[in-house]
């Protein structure tokens, strides 16, 4: 039971196709698998499953493979966009974009590896308006790996057709 309440649990869960409905990336950029335990308007957990087969791995680094850090951070930063979109009603990936406006304290704790499971905890700090301030942290098992704090704007996608002749 996706994008519902389950039984088992009185938090909602939004599989893959449920991201996809809620922002516009889509592979190889969409970088998060299911988001888990919302709190809408306030908190949530994307999940992350890190493949060997990841694109970015035939580059960084070859014989080494790590996610790179910005990956990481954006991965927190689809996570908290997903949760935005679910907490508006009339708001899906067609009607609006989630844009990143800063990224301040971000902080790499240790690598992330191919067949790692990241757990992106975001939670809401501030909202004002259409702006959103979260903060993130990335887990593999019950290690720190990342966190940062962002803030994201919510724009209709009227307006970004406007403004930027996309």
């Amino acid at each position: 039971m996706t994008e519902t309440e389950t039984a088992t649990s009185p938090l909602k869960t939004i599989d893959i196709n449920g991201i996809m409905k809620r922002i516009p990336h889509r592979y190889p950029f969409l970088l998060i698998d299911r988001v888990i335990d919302i709190v809408p308007a306030e908190s949530c957990t994307g999940i992350k499953n890190v493949s060997v087969n990841e694109p970015f791995f035939q580059g960084h680094f070859p014989g080494h493979p790590i996610m790179p850090g910005v990956l990481i951070i954006e991965a927190m930063a689809q996570t908290a966009a997903t949760l935005v979109v679910d907490s508006m009603n009339g708001v899906d990936s067609g009607t609006h974009v989630v844009y990143f406006m800063s990224i301040e304290e971000a902080r790499f704790r240790k690598p992330v590896l191919p067949g790692d499971q990241l757990h992106i905890k975001v939670r809401k700090e501030r909202r004002r308006g259409d702006v959103w301030r979260f903060k993130g942290e990335a887990f593999v098992d019950d290690t720190l790996v990342a966190e940062a704090i962002y803030t994201a704007m919510l724009v209709p996608d009227a307006e970004r057709t406007e403004n930027h002749g996309v």
